[in-house]
């Protein structure tokens, strides 16, 4: 579980299981933002299932970023780019952080949520979730309305978040984009 490294010993791409993590829950967070759209515009019967869903899915994303959050901790991140702005970095890491905070705080809140309005948090049949807070009509609503704020505010930085890695695959050229990228490695990667 190495990172491919250039000629001078640095960091150049994230390693296989950081990017698997990566696409993988990309493709689970879009999921999720979908099926949480479906669930507020249906009253069909297959609202049921998609809350299901949504709970057992947003359930794995959240242990699934417990364990990208481990492998980034040891394992690191190659460095940006030494001609990458000031400003530019600054959004890199903010932008970062913001995501890996909205991956954690929103399983979280639904959770929350759920519990305040007594509703169990069922996983794969039988299996149970406990509740995290009380039931509270008051805290539900006010949870409510943050879990779905929060889920606009995350969808904004996603798309900001694609914006950004196609600025830099497309224009820049810089490598960063090659750090995530799901292909293999190319022999000419830009070093950083």
């Amino acid at each position: 579980m190495s990172h491919s490294l250039n000629p001078g010993g640095t960091h150049v791409r994230f390693s296989g299981a950081q990017r698997l993590l990566h696409w993988t829950m990309a493709a689970g967070i879009v999921a999720m933002l979908f099926i949480g759209v479906g669930m507020l515009s249906t009253v069909a019967p297959s609202y049921i299932p998609l809350v299901a869903t949504h709970k057992t899915l947003g359930v794995v994303l959240f242990l699934l970023v417990l364990v990208r959050l481990c492998l980034r901790l040891v394992l690191g991140a190659p460095p940006l780019p030494a001609t990458l702005p000031t400003m530019m970095r600054l959004g890199a890491v903010l932008s970062h952080w913001a995501l890996y905070g909205l991956m954690i705080v929103m399983p979280l809140l639904g959770w929350a949520m759920l519990s305040t309005a007594d509703y169990p948090v069922v996983l794969f049949g039988n299996v149970r979730l406990p509740p995290i807070l009380p039931q509270s009509d008051t805290l539900h609503t006010l949870l409510w309305a943050a879990h779905r704020w929060l889920a606009f505010a995350f969808f904004a930085l996603i798309l900001l978040h694609v914006a950004a890695a196609l600025f830099h695959a497309l224009v820049r050229r810089d490598g960063v984009f090659e750090a995530m990228s799901p292909l293999p490695a190319s022999t000419t990667t830009p070093e950083r």
